[in-house]
């Protein structure tokens, strides 16, 4: 069997979808520190700031990561059918 074409907006929706879920990973831990951050601060304004960044990170994180995820594969699905047009497509064995 080999994979001539790839439904390049099929790969980007699932890809961005994974990307957006590891950006709420990344967000979440980033979230942790901003607020450990603020705690160890003692309570003045950089605290406030630690505690702003990390509550931020968990909204921007999946959509920085979704969007770019999704971009991305988009170019590389469109990338991978011009070249298997060209070299031919990747070679599976199914058994």
């Amino acid at each position: 069997m080999v994979i001539n074409r790839i439904g390049a907006l099929s790969l980007a929706k699932l890809s961005g979808t994974l990307y957006a879920i590891l950006g709420l990973i990344v967000g979440a831990l980033f979230s942790v520190v901003g607020m450990l951050g603020a705690a160890a601060s003692g309570g003045d304004n950089a605290g406030m700031f630690g505690a702003m960044f990390g509550v931020g990170a968990i909204v921007l994180f999946p959509l920085l990561y979704g969007c770019l995820g999704f971009v991305a594969s988009l170019i590389g699905a469109w990338l991978y059918n011009i070249l298997a047009g060209m070299v031919g497509g990747v070679e599976l064995d199914v058994t």
